[in-house]
């Protein structure tokens, strides 16, 4: 069961920590020897792909201590080792680690950075 989402802008949509949002490819719903498979079963396979499109500010980093240097002023701004997914990579990512969504009658996976097993990225598709 997907969350729906009753929103007009992705662009609103903001992505936290190491997380990704992923609009999924649609597969053919063949198999290799030409029969139709169900939406259930192409649901239930372990990988997936589908293509990046928010992606979050990264991992992140803890400040270093400045108990010591108490003159120096404190400063709130959190650092984040930033994630390799970029918007419009293909990624291939474990299915069952992301979480459903449905927005605008379609749907998309929220998933943690370390789902995605392997990224391609065509420089030329969107440049």
């Amino acid at each position: 069961m997907s969350l729906i989402i009753e929103e007009e802008d992705l662009e609103k949509f903001i992505m936290v920590g190491d997380r990704v949002l992923v609009k999924p490819k649609n597969p053919s719903g063949k198999s290799k020897s030409g029969l139709y498979l169900p939406p259930s079963v192409q649901e239930n396979e372990k990988l997936q792909s589908g293509y990046i499109v928010k992606v979050g500010p990264g991992y992140p980093i803890p400040a270093p201590s400045e108990e010591d240097e108490l003159w120096k002023e404190k400063q709130d701004d959190i650092k984040y080792l930033p994630l390799q997914a970029h918007n419009g990579d293909l990624a291939v990512y474990l299915n069952k680690s992301g979480h459903e969504i449905e927005f605008n009658n379609e749907k998309y996976i929220i998933l943690p950075h370390s789902a995605i097993l392997m990224i391609i990225r065509d420089e030329n598709l969107f440049g």
